[in-house]
Parts: structure tokens; C-alpha cells; sequence
């Protein structure tokens, strides 16, 4: 094993311990890790994070519905649009981008960078959720709900692009819109979340099964080592302040963000 391969193994642990400790941003650090430390194309290495987000956020699913918070019947109206959605964009909209978008002089924009900026300004959207943080909403009579199907179609279409494209769960904007349009508490809302996540992520890994070749080992090895540090995680998180974490994480992410758009442009 070389010390490349050890190293993205410890990434995997960070990135599941990220999981645990705060219930999110996994594939913030999973893209990064996959294209400017193990050396992954960023299409395989999104569809990657897309397997191993998908995977890591089957586990927290169960944990939250032995819990009784995860709403199965609003998961289906908002994972329905998205997954399929989801899947067209890695089945069909991923492979036709063309190697070279637009060129300005010498410098040429490639899929590769166009991927990375545009998952960089991802993470800039996750960041601002992070540090602001979630307010409190009551539901109102969650049991006489009317769902607004066009404005969650709608919703469930952006979320699947952005998932899509850069291989993200989406956490902080399926959460949002579990609250505000599934009139969710809020704890019921990050376990449904996880619900949706899973079932996005692992049906938008199906789309790139039969566009890339997939490195089984390397994969599920890279998961199953995330998924001991979501176990870690989740132990320390009972003693550890969440909030002040992904604060802290948020604006981690924000560097982060920077320093993709400056490596990919400069």
C-alpha cells in the first residue's frame, strides 16, 4: 500500500468522524480528498462520493428511524423527483459535457475544472448554512399536511442537479425544505434528510455504473472506513458541542472553497 493510498484512508476516517460529529459534510471533504489527494478524475471522483454518501447515510437512516425520526411518507414525495433527477443528470447530462466548455486565450475551462468550481460554490452554499445554523420552526397541524407537489418537484429538481453534478448529498438544502415545505420539527427533518440523501446518492451511483469503471477494493474500503469513523463520531458527538463544530466546520469549508477555485484556475 503506498503512503498516498494510506493517507486516503485516513481521509476516509475524517470524512466519516465530519459525519458523526456533526451529521453532515461528508462529501465536502470526500470530492476533495478523492481529486487532489488520491488523484481521481473529479467525474469519478463524484460518483465516488455519491456511493460513499449514499452508503454512510443508510446507516444514519436506520439509527434515526429506530428512533421514530424519519417521516417515510414525506422521504417518498421529496426522494421521488430527486432521485430520478439525480440519476438522469449522472446517466445523461454528466458524460455529454464536453471536454472543453469554453476557452478564453490560452487558458481553456475543461469538465474537470467546471466540475470543481462548481462544486467549490457548493460548499461555499454549505458553508453559509453551517455558520448561520438552523432556526426553530413549529409545524403547524403536521397532521392535516397538503403538500405542494409542483414547488417540491421543483425543489427536488434543483436539489437533484446540484447532487448530481457534484456528487453531494444536499443536506443543507433538503433539510430546509423538509422544514418549510414538510412542515418537519426539526430533528425529524435531519433524519428524513438522511433517508433522502441515501436514496439520491446510491441512485445516482447507478446512472455512473455503466459510464466509468469502478475500483471495487479502493471503494468499498474507503466506505467501510468511513462508516467506523461515523461510528466514532457519533459516540464523541454525545459529548462534544455539534453546533460549534460545523460552525467551526463551516468556515473550514469556506477555505476550502477558495482554495479549489484557486487551484483550479491558477
Amino acid at each position: 500500500m503506498t503512503l498516498i493510498e494510506i493517507l486516503g484512508y485516513v481521509g476516509a476516517l475524517v470524512v466519516g468522524l465530519v459525519l458523526g460529529l456533526i451529521g453532515g459534510g461528508g462529501s465536502i471533504l470526500t470530492v476533495p480528498i478523492m481529486v487532489y489527494l488520491i488523484g481521481l478524475n473529479p467525474i469519478v471522483a463524484t460518483a465516488y462520493s455519491l456511493f460513499v454518501v449514499g452508503t454512510t447515510s443508510v446507516f444514519g437512516a436506520f439509527q434515526n428511524y429506530k428512533k421514530g425520526l424519519v417521516d417515510v411518507k414525506t422521504a417518498i414525495v421529496f426522494a421521488v423527483p430527486a432521485f430520478i433527477v439525480v440519476y438522469l443528470t449522472r446517466r445523461y447530462f454528466v458524460p455529454i459535457i464536453p471536454d472543453v466548455i469554453f476557452s478564453i486565450d490560452d487558458f481553456e475551462v475543461t469538465n474537470n475544472i467546471f466540475i470543481m468550481i462548481f462544486f467549490a460554490l457548493v460548499m461555499l452554499l454549505a458553508s453559509y448554512s453551517m455558520i448561520k445554523g438552523r432556526k426553530t420552526i413549529v409545524p403547524k397541524q403536521e397532521q392535516n399536511l397538503v403538500y405542494n407537489y409542483p414547488l417540491i418537484a421543483f425543489q427536488a429538481t434543483v436539489i437533484g442537479v446540484f447532487s448530481g453534478i457534484v456528487g453531494a448529498g444536499g443536506g443543507f438544502l433538503i433539510i430546509p425544505t423538509l422544514v418549510l415545505l414538510g412542515k418537519l420539527p426539526m430533528k425529524k427533518a435531519i433524519g428524513t434528510s438522511l433517508f433522502v440523501i441515501a436514496v439520491n446518492s446510491l441512485f445516482g451511483f447507478l446512472g455512473d455504473l455503466s459510464n466509468i469503471d469502478i475500483n471495487w477494493t479502493f471503494l468499498l474500503t474507503f466506505t467501510f472506513i468511513s462508516i467506523i469513523g461515523i461510528l466514532i463520531g457519533s459516540h464523541f458527538s454525545k459529548f462534544i458541542s455539534g453546533r460549534k463544530l460545523k460552525k467551526g466546520f463551516g468556515y473550514f469549508t469556506i477555505i476550502m472553497a477558495f482554495y479549489i477555485v484557486y487551484r483550479e484556475l491558477f
